[in-house]
């Protein structure tokens, strides 16, 4: 067994500074399918290859929730989530070479300190239509200007 698929191997996804974030992603890659799986057991699929866009992403029911393009990690949020982790620095929203910035999608920052495993968990938790499960709670509801007026009152 190589050393990246040894399971006794200690992990510390999005953690090590010095490991590149091709290995990085390859590392979130094998949590969440296995080294020599073709399917993880929460349904999630491994990169299939080839060209064009999602090439890299691991998908949950064939949608994307995490994809490596240009040496970054792309997660699918939550709109909010998006703008908090653009706010705190992190990185910005993905664009795929379209010119427009996508409301969904982050695009990590790779020297940022954020744990990769944590961010890609709570995209799954997103693909799979609620923000509970694997992330944690679920995700807050985004305030209307209804529920915006009453906090401030």
């Amino acid at each position: 067994m190589s050393p990246r698929t040894h399971p006794s191997r200690p992990r510390a996804y999005g953690k090590l500074r010095g490991m590149a974030p091709e290995e990085r992603y390859e590392d979130l890659v094998d949590e969440f399918v296995g080294a020599e799986q073709t399917e993880g057991p929460e349904g999630v699929t491994p990169p299939q290859g080839g060209s064009g866009f999602g090439r890299s992403a691991l998908r949950y029911q064939r949608k994307i929730f995490a994809m490596f393009v240009r040496g970054r990690l792309v997660l699918k949020l939550p709109r909010h989530r998006v703008d908090e982790l653009v706010a705190g620095g992190h990185g910005v929203r993905f664009d795929a070479n379209k010119g427009t910035p996508m409301k969904e999608w982050f695009s990590l920052d790779p020297e940022s300190a954020l744990d990769w495993s944590a961010l890609a968990r709570e995209a799954l938790a997103f693909a799979r239509g609620h923000g509970g499960g694997l992330a944690g709670p679920p995700f807050p509801a985004s305030p209307t200007p209804d529920t915006a007026r009453r906090a401030q009152s």
